[in-house]
């Protein structure tokens, strides 16, 4: 009899093990499967081959297609999702976020709530254009109080300061004339004493017999040095807007109100974004200038490939 009771409960306490060992399995199975679902719900699926790919990825690791795209409702363009600007057909394709400041609109709001500024965009008052961002895309006037304020306090940073003041040195460079040979120094040396002569007989008619001539500043310069002293200038320039290259930031919009108040007058720049690493007029033809760029010395373009050329 006791071996039987003894028997039972063996079997009752293998019994209850087994059903132990059976529900952790369960458990450990269920909560791999959670797991597995939060990790997949974190993860970025592919449109095109449906592979699974890291949450912050921009393109597919497995067939190289865009991840999370949609399509401009302008041109049907293929753009990524969470951008509010179509880089091929050129137009603002964010209807519920003012373009101006980045303030939150209502269908119906005909001027941003916040900044005041048009939906339909600002004309220039300077040169007419109508624009669809806070500095005018055609001569960089800044048109919101926001842009306006943005400018003030770069003029308040000392790189930014001396920045302008190098750039205006280059810009002046392109007011000397280069000698194109000797001949040229010559005929100027000639041309420069025949003006003293002129004001010299000029002043002695007037009774004054010992005048002071004083020598005409000239803005001819040699060719090579001209060349080498541009070139100088550039590298500052580039070195310059190095440093004040753009962070990433909250919103496009406060990103481009930034990277338009760095830009200096007078100089032929492009915009990289760190985005794409692709070249732009400015950040306003960007995509997605808050996740930061620069501004670039543009040295012309290249003869074969018709592409511009970076300092």
């Amino acid at each position: 009899m006791q071996n039987d009771i003894e028997k039972n409960h063996d079997t009752d306490s293998q019994q209850i093990g087994l059903e132990s060992l059976t529900l952790q399995n369960t458990d450990e199975v269920e909560y791999s499967q959670q797991m597995q679902m939060q990790h997949q719900a974190e993860d970025a699926v592919c449109h095109n081959c449906g592979a699974m790919n890291e949450k912050d990825s921009t393109f597919c690791a497995s067939c190289g297609s865009s991840l999370g795209a949609t399509y401009c409702p302008h041109c049907g363009n293929e753009i990524d999702m969470n951008t509010d600007y179509c880089e091929v057909c050129h137009h603002y394709i964010a209807p519920n976020v003012c373009s101006f400041c980045g303030s939150h609109l209502v269908e119906n709001d005909a001027y941003c709530p916040e900044c005041g500024s048009s939906r339909g965009g600002i004309v220039c008052p300077v040169c007419h254009t109508l624009n669809e961002f806070s500095f005018c895309k055609r001569c960089g006037t800044p048109l919101t109080e926001e842009a306006k304020m943005a400018l003030e306090t770069m003029k308040e940073d000392k790189t930014y300061m001396e920045l302008v003041k190098i750039a205006e040195e280059y810009s002046e460079l392109d007011n000397h004339l280069p000698y194109n040979d000797k001949e040229d120094k010559v005929s100027e040396q000639v041309c420069d004493e025949l003006r003293k002569r002129v004001l010299t007989l000029l002043a002695e008619e007037d009774g004054n017999l010992e005048p002071q001539i004083l020598p005409k500043a000239s803005k001819r310069i040699d060719a090579n040095e001209l060349k080498h002293l541009k070139e100088f200038k550039q590298l500052q320039i580039s070195m310059l807007l190095e440093k004040l290259q753009m962070p990433q930031m909250p919103s496009s919009a406060k990103a481009r109100n930034y990277a338009m108040a760095t830009k200096p007058a007078g100089l032929r720049l492009g915009w990289i974004c760190n985005y794409k690493n692709a070249l732009h007029s400015g950040p306003c033809a960007c995509t997605k200038p808050q996740l930061g760029g620069k501004w670039v010395v543009l040295n012309g373009k290249n003869e074969k490939t018709n592409e511009e050329k970076i300092f």
